[in-house]
């Protein structure tokens, strides 16, 4: 396996823009190649040159592939193959056969399933524990509109329930299967107040990392999800305390187990970047 780089920013860059790659490299902790969304139908071809022929490291670069079933996704293999890249992102993922099917197509690939449609997230808990993924990621408004809706987001820029709750249950997933989960873009730009609390939402709840649609998002995401100095200060505290302990103990006037442990360990590993 490659040892991907799961983030904690990953960025997409259209794979149609090789000018645009090494940008996207150098400022995110991996770059996702988009074969789908980001090119126009009459430019998948370039697309698939490009890939081929402007190289980037592999442990730090995901391929996104067009959906199982498609006729592109045939020849996003075909190029895939052709490449030293050896993870890929499945768009669409909506069983474990569509992840087995990329692993036919290519080999011994890790995959990052994006499971963005209705019928993707009531199967999250089989597709995370298929052989060969290393994560899952979710997608809102692909998965709204395979429900028929209009809009992932209120007036008020939060999530629709039922967008909620697609997030909670890929995420549940993922932990299940002992894999990472990927938070889904934020796709107003401008906004990064609302980014770096949705992506302090995202740390704090157990997502890897959180994906990006624009270099400006980067910074917001890697300082959600890098402790602060006080956080880990107290985390690697409450750590020592609990060595001197036996089983449930107080610690500044608050009941520490194991699970709060858990939580410490976390921000120390987080801070170690693990």
């Amino acid at each position: 396996m490659s040892g991907i780089v799961l983030g904690p920013a990953l960025l997409f860059c259209p794979a149609d823009r090789p000018e645009r790659y090494g940008k996207a490299a150098d400022r995110s902790d991996t770059v996702i190649l988009d074969l789908e969304d980001a090119v126009a139908p009459g430019a998948k071809d370039a697309a698939r040159t490009a890939l081929a022929e402007t190289p980037l490291a592999p442990e730090r670069t995901v391929v996104r592939l067009n959906a199982v079933g498609t006729a592109d996704f045939a020849l996003d293999c075909a190029a895939v193959r052709g490449t030293p890249y050896r993870t890929v992102m499945l768009a669409k993922t909506e069983s474990p056969e569509h992840v087995a099917a990329a692993r036919a197509a290519l080999g011994d690939v890790e995959v990052i399933a994006l499971v963005e449609t209705a019928r993707g997230v009531v199967h999250a808990a089989t597709i995370a524990a298929a052989d060969g993924v290393t994560a899952l990621m979710w997608g809102a408004e692909d998965l709204v509109a395979s429900l028929g809706g209009t809009s992932s987001r209120t007036a008020g820029g939060t999530y629709r329930a039922v967008a909620l709750q697609a997030r909670s249950q890929v995420l549940l997933a993922a932990g299940a299967a002992g894999v990472g989960c990927i938070d889904a873009v934020y796709v107003d730009i401008a906004d990064l107040g609302g980014l770096a609390a949705e992506a302090e939402d995202a740390a704090a709840s157990g997502f890897s990392a959180k994906a990006c649609i624009h270099p400006g998002q980067v910074a917001a995401v890697r300082t959600a999800f890098a402790p602060g100095d006080a956080e880990v200060e107290r985390a690697r505290a409450l750590l020592a305390a609990a060595e001197r302990e036996r089983g449930v103990f107080a610690y500044e006037g608050r009941m520490v187990d194991e699970p709060i442990l858990r939580h410490a360990r976390s921000v120390v590993g987080r801070a170690s970047g693990r």
